[in-house]
């Protein structure tokens, strides 16, 4: 029942920043998170908000991306900055209520950083 339609994406050069939006039906979310997956690589969560503002970004983003969240909107984003080649996946967002992440995807962006 969950839709999460995404936004963003694109092509850049490394070093260059890119904005991801994905806006969430219905309800609004404790939980609302970006993940990505590289060719081969299992995917990965990016970045965590709570629908308090209280953030969490893996190492390998800390400092270059933010999360943020507009819960009138009911959407989350995800601004990607300092573009390095290893941030080429596709980027899904994700959210959950307390005690569960739901089985429900974004449909996926493609962000491609060239080197």
């Amino acid at each position: 029942q969950v839709q999460l339609v995404e936004s963003g994406g694109g092509l850049v050069q490394p070093g260059g920043s890119l904005r991801l939006s994905c806006a969430a039906s219905g309800n609004i979310f404790s939980l609302m998170a970006w993940y990505r997956q590289a060719p081969g690589k299992q995917r990965e969560v990016v970045a965590v908000i709570t629908s308090g503002g209280i953030t969490n970004y893996a190492d390998s983003v800390k400092g270059r991306f933010t999360i943020s969240r507009d819960n009138a909107k009911n959407t989350v984003y995800l601004q990607m900055n300092s573009l390095k080649p290893e941030d080429t996946a596709v980027y899904y967002c994700r959210v959950g209520n307390t005690g569960r992440w739901y089985d429900y995807w974004g449909q996926g962006i493609q962000v491609n950083v060239s080197s």
